[in-house]
């Protein structure tokens, strides 16, 4: 059957594109064969800005799998995790995720290109890929495992792809993937939030003017909540324009105060870490079903520090101390994290096209500034994304 879709196919693109030169003799895909290296800011070793390298001769991404797809980058979205991770932060468990049987040596996810977010165009689809086709304009939240989005092309699985809303270039559609699905993982699928539940509900966002805080608090405004955010004074302002209800100042003071001052809440989403917790969890509402939910857990520090299984240990430990600790309390304590997810994007799109939800973008950098851009989200005190332009168009495909 995949043999005779891939026929279909072929003569349906004769008629209906550009000829495109393809090597139909390949398993999965017809991966153009003289396409071998390309352009990417790369990275052979961890540490500073200092260790990225720009070349023309990285390699060309390759359809392993029919479920795959390789899009041509327009723009890629930078997250403060790219910073972390060029210095080497969840090696461990990204090098077991790459190679889960340890038969590569250490090191070889070198060449690594950074980058979680991209919007560009499909260039090529494997053979099982039924729900996008070449030229299809789209975004995507990519796995921290794989090569990133610093460069000419990258390929993903068809399930972590959404076509990209129209009513967004694809510079503004590039600073929202990662932020989006972080968020709609750490609400919806943690914190077990939506729209048919969400009206009236009082949520908490700690640090609500970076990007994940930004894009939550456009969502639960759609849905109905109302919304207090931390966040400092100069960014009040700011939050308010993308709905915030009430904010709080954490330069005037400790914030603690203040918000112990105010109603209880049914869920708190925490992007601070540090000592939040030790105060946080007393502002929910007691045996009601409040949930905490932060997103600076150990996890891949504990791997990092003691090794994939005793870390993974010493993290299972850890949160279901807490989680039990405070249950006894009445309220619920969770670890959020990203999750790269298409259909997650499918509804975010039709939010943007709806005009409900916008992209935030701080600044953009050209393809030849990404170690200005890293120098940028490093500094921290976000109000938005960095975006880097990868290429201008797509009509060389």
């Amino acid at each position: 059957m995949s043999s005779v879709r891939h026929l279909v196919y072929s003569r349906w693109l004769f008629h209906h594109t550009k000829p495109l030169s393809v090597n139909t003799s390949r398993l999965f895909s017809t991966t153009r064969s003289s396409m071998t290296i390309m352009p990417a800011w790369v990275i052979d070793k961890y540490g500073s800005n200092d260790v990225f390298r720009f070349t023309k001769n990285a390699s060309f991404p390759v359809i392993n799998y029919p479920n795959e797809v390789i899009v041509k980058v327009q723009a890629a979205g930078l997250n403060p995790l790219d910073v972390n991770m060029r210095g080497g932060y969840g090696a461990a468990t990204m090098s077991m995720k790459r190679d889960p049987l340890n038969i590569k040596q250490s090191g070889s996810e070198f060449p690594l290109i950074l980058g979680r977010d991209v919007s560009g165009v499909i260039m090529e689809c494997g053979l099982d890929v039924k729900y996008f086709r070449e030229r299809d304009e789209v975004w995507a939240a990519i796995p921290p495992w794989k090569q990133g989005s610093l460069a000419e092309f990258v390929v993903l699985s068809a399930n972590e792809v959404s076509h990209k809303p129209k009513s967004l270039s694809h510079t503004e559609a590039a600073a929202m993937p990662y932020v989006a699905t972080t968020a709609w993982s750490a609400l919806v699928n943690t914190g077990g939030l939506s729209k048919d539940n969400c009206a009236k509900k009082r949520i908490l966002i700690l640090g609500g003017s970076g990007g994940v805080g930004t894009f939550a608090i456009q969502m639960l405004k759609v849905w109905g909540a109302h919304v207090t955010v931390t966040c400092s004074q100069n960014a009040e302002r700011f939050v308010r324009g993308l709905g915030a209800d009430h904010v709080v100042d954490y330069t005037a003071g400790p914030v603690e105060e203040p918000l112990s001052a105010l109603e209880k809440f049914d869920l708190i989403l925490d992007n601070i870490g540090g000592d939040t917790e030790r105060w946080a969890l007393n502002l929910l509402k007691p045996w009601c079903g409040a949930k905490y939910v932060t997103l600076v857990t150990p996890f891949l520090q504990n791997t990092d520090r003691l090794g994939i299984a005793d870390g993974m240990i010493q993290t299972a430990a850890t949160v279901a101390t807490k989680a039990l600790k405070h249950l006894v309390k009445g309220v619920h304590y969770r670890w959020g994290f990203f999750a790269p997810s298409g259909p997650a994007l499918d509804e975010i799109r039709e939010l943007v096209d709806a005009g409900k939800i916008r992209p935030v973008v701080e600044e953009t950098f050209s393809f030849s500034e990404v170690p200005q851009a890293f120098e940028k989200v490093e500094k921290g005190h976000a109000r938005g994304k960095t975006v880097v332009q990868i290429s201008k168009g797509g009509d060389d495909l």
